[in-house]
């Protein structure tokens, strides 16, 4: 049983967490800290935490974690050097800490900018799972059942902290899975942060043509299941894509070469060219059904 959980970030991947918790009954008592105002009213509003700790200066996330056993990092990444600054002046050796973050080098190296190395009792970690929606109200109780959660302890993380967390996140019905830090970034900036990339690129695209063709008064359900993730939080994507730009620059330029090659296809206006377009197409469909086969249960959208 936790004693008292904070969590850091009581948004939508934070406040599923504290609902999961409270609905299983495997915490006491849990504390929320925020920098948004009316999202941390929302929460205590919502029954979401027990208590709220606004984070408006230097420190304020100390105040909410103080005397917790347990506590969930849940922000934007681009905060985790203040985070762990804060953290730093009421960091317990007998608490657990963890996060949910989407990338996973640069936040250890914040906690080893503040630290000089990784603390022993913090895991990094990802689950794989979201929604377009964000804030407290999009929270729900099951939004880790059945996902996939990926840990990424380095050489100085405790084997016995890893297995707490293990065991925390597969109480919420989750599937975890241990990866390298690296890796981890490699493998997410193709298939979670190359997506998102490409659909905010091709909604701005599209957005500027709207303005004077009303392209989206016509858009169908194939442009609404593309552009899905377009409506995600852009402070948390531009966190991602800034700190994990080594891996996903090299993606981009890769995808323009791969538009390339359908357009120059498209161009030869050939029977040739046009058989080569189906082939094409019927390699990426045979790929895409090798990724359903192998991604039961279903993966998440982040």
């Amino acid at each position: 049983m936790i004693e008292r959980l904070c969590i850091i970030g009581v948004g939508l991947m934070g406040g599923s967490i504290a609902k999961a918790v409270r609905k299983l009954g495997l915490c006491r008592e849990i504390v929320g800290v925020d920098a948004d105002t009316e999202n941390l009213a929302r929460a205590l509003e919502l029954g979401v935490i027990d208590a709220g700790f606004k984070a408006k200066a230097r420190g304020d996330f100390a105040k909410g974690a103080k005397g917790s056993d347990w506590v969930v990092i849940a922000t934007p990444v681009g905060a985790s050097v203040q985070i762990f600054l804060d953290l730093q002046t009421v960091w317990s050796a007998g608490a657990i800490y963890t996060d949910v973050g989407s990338i996973k080098q640069s936040v250890i190296w914040a906690a080893e900018q503040t630290f000089g190395k990784v603390p022993a009792n913090f895991v990094p970690g990802h689950p794989i799972a979201g929604a377009e929606r964000s804030g407290v109200d999009a929270a729900t109780d099951d939004l880790y059942f059945g996902k996939r959660v990926i840990l990424t302890p380095t050489t100085e993380t405790a084997s016995s902290a890893v297995r707490l967390v293990e065991d925390f996140w597969a109480s919420l019905g989750a599937l975890v899975s241990l990866m390298d830090p690296l890796h981890h970034d490699q493998v997410f900036a193709a298939t979670s942060h190359l997506p998102h990339v490409l659909a905010y690129a091709l909604v701005h695209m599209l957005g500027r043509k709207d303005e004077q063709e009303e392209i989206f008064q016509y858009a169908g359900a194939g442009f609404r299941d593309f552009t899905r993730i377009a409506s995600s939080n852009p402070e948390m994507w531009r966190d991602i894509c800034h700190l994990n730009r080594e891996q996903i620059i090299p993606l981009l330029k890769a995808m323009g070469e791969e538009l390339m090659q359908v357009a120059n296809l498209m161009e030869q206006n050939s029977v040739e060219s046009a058989e080569n377009l189906l082939v094409y197409f019927a390699d990426a469909r045979n790929a895409r059904q090798r990724f359903l086969t192998q991604s039961l249960p279903e993966l998440g959208s982040s």
